[in-house]
């Protein structure tokens, strides 16, 4: 085994016990469900592209009781389509203060730090440190965020990253080896 590898795997078995209790897995939209690009279609409005793979891995983990939520400083249409597509009934676009409309919706929910995830991928993302159990930054989020995120994927934004994230979750719950066997029938994301 390579020694990437290795520590990916010692990684995860440290964070094990915070990977049980997340019941809320908040997601940033450009550069974690996109790849951060821009794109323009002829009329100016903004076009993104979304991973399938982390559609479906957003379905399952609302099939297994833990709710997901956006939260993007963004707002283009794409990401409340998107976010429709995928029943996620708490999509907060065009937000200043991640930190405040975090705790805004853990209050909602109901939900204590130690049960919320939040996987964003630039400097923006830091200020809900304090609101988070686990800070996660896909592969290549900003530099200054992975040196402090308790986890940092091996796969990129907006190419299945939310997925790596989602099937660890999955099988800290048991789940993820049934899901494999018998497959998922509730069609695609």
């Amino acid at each position: 085994m390579s020694r990437l590898g290795l520590r990916f795997r010692l990684q995860r078995r440290l964070l094990s016990p915070r990977l049980r209790q997340i019941q809320l897995l908040v997601c940033d939209v450009d550069g974690v469900l996109t790849d951060g690009g821009l794109h323009y279609d002829e009329q100016g409005r903004v076009v993104k592209r979304f991973d399938v793979r982390d559609g479906l891995a957003i379905r399952m983990l609302q099939r297994a009781d833990i709710e997901v939520a956006f939260l993007s400083g963004g707002r283009s249409g794409a990401i409340e389509q998107r976010a429709r597509h995928l029943q996620v009934s708490h999509c907060l676009v065009g937000v200043g203060d991640k930190l405040s409309a975090l705790r805004q919706l853990q209050a909602t929910l109901q939900l204590e730090r130690e049960h919320t995830a939040f996987i964003g991928d630039d400097l923006n993302d830091l200020t809900v440190r304090p609101a988070t159990g686990l800070l996660i930054s896909p592969a290549d989020g900003a530099a200054g965020l992975r040196r402090q995120a308790d986890w940092v994927l091996r796969r990129r934004g907006g190419d299945g990253a939310v997925r790596e994230l989602a099937e660890s979750l999955l099988q800290h719950r048991g789940l993820w080896r049934e899901l494999n066997r018998e497959g998922w029938r509730d069609g695609n994301a």
